[in-house]
């Protein structure tokens, strides 16, 4: 059997057959008794059949005939929130991918908050979707495990957990084209903004960091590496702090464009000017950093590619092992935020931070 067959095995939904012999019961007794919309029966039966249902991962398929089917054409697509650029950029390349191949996208959000994504995914699977993408996955959390054990078809999408079938961005690479430039730059003092350590895809842009360091031969300050959300705020707040260093930067990477416009608007609070006195460097080329007063020096992340890929291993599964992580590469695009480094220049005084 090949790795497809195995995938498909794996990822078959479980249903009223399954409830039924688990419970010894007929199909039909367990079709009544889990029927939402005939009145609740409380007899011991019953509570055993639902107790069963929900041990097992049993979730009803709101359509009959599309239960016949097998097939909804439906799939359910799961983002920390719509108000972030990065997912709903993520989201319509997803929905254009799903239309042309007759399918439809329906979108639930979780605000990146922990277990939340288990009330998304109970909510898409009760309209009937025929699997999920799912782009909150999180380096403190097994919940792909559980999708995998309750026989749920999912793929990850922007971040994985390294196991699961996934269609990511080349975050290392990225990561290090943007370091790398900087560095051709002859910056030598390059902060970072590194964004939320649960997040895979933060975690792969700062380790192409240290690399493009560790290959310049730059040792790697711990205090220039500063945790963050993916928000505008967080990005204000890091870009200060690397600012009031001893030895403050002379770039900053932002792992994400949000920090980095949060960087610019905390760098201008401070007087710095960008490039003249700071150059930075966001992630994903959202539509509005060509735009800024200062158009933004960024890595522009495939999201069309990354979303076909998603949805074809969705579809088809894996063709090898080695094909169960798909990598779409990031392209360094130089705007006006980034320059060649001068001598350090004289900053405005505040508050250091050793």
């Amino acid at each position: 059997m090949d790795s497809r067959s195995e995938d498909a095995n794996r990822q078959t939904r479980v249903t009223i057959l399954d409830v039924a012999s688990a419970a010894g019961v007929s199909k039909s007794t367990v079709s009544r008794i889990l029927d939402e919309r005939l009145p609740r029966s409380d007899n011991e039966t019953s509570r055993r059949v639902r107790k069963i249902a929900e041990d097992m991962g049993y979730v009803r398929d709101v359509s009959a005939a599309s239960l016949r089917r097998g097939k909804t054409m439906t799939v359910g697509v799961i983002v920390p929130r719509l108000t972030d650029t990065v997912m709903a950029m993520l989201y319509e390349a997803l929905a254009k991918a799903c239309s042309k191949s007759g399918r439809f996208a329906i979108v639930a959000t979780t605000d990146d908050k922990p277990k939340a994504d288990r009330l998304a995914v109970e909510s898409l699977l009760k309209r009937g979707v025929d699997g999920l993408i799912l782009s909150t996955a999180r380096e403190d959390d097994d919940f792909p495990d559980e999708l995998v054990a309750r026989g749920v078809p999912f793929v990850l999408a922007l971040r994985t957990d390294g196991r699961s079938l996934s269609s990511i961005g080349d975050d290392r690479l990225g990561g290090y084209l943007a370091t790398r430039h900087l560095l051709d730059l002859g910056h030598r003092d390059i902060g970072v903004i590194a964004g939320p350590s649960y997040a895979s895809s933060a975690l792969g842009r700062v380790e192409g960091y240290r690399q493009a360091l560790e290959e310049a031969g730059i040792s790697v300050r711990r205090e220039s590496i500063v945790p963050s959300t993916f928000g505008i705020d967080a990005g204000a707040d890091a870009a200060e702090q690397l600012m009031r260093l001893k030895d403050p930067p002379t770039a900053i990477f932002a792992v994400n464009d949000n920090t980095a416009i949060g960087a610019l608007s905390g760098l201008s609070r401070l007087g710095i000017s960008v490039p003249n006195d700071v150059s930075v460097v966001g992630y994903n080329d959202i539509p509005i950093v060509s735009h800024l007063p200062t158009p933004l020096t960024t890595l522009r992340v495939p999201f069309d590619q990354i979303a076909s890929n998603a949805l074809d291993l969705l579809t088809n599964g894996a063709a090898s092992a080695d094909d169960r992580i798909r990598v779409a590469a990031p392209t360094l695009i130089p705007r006006k935020s980034s320059a060649r480094a001068s001598a350090r220049p004289e900053l405005p005084s505040f508050p250091l931070q050793s």
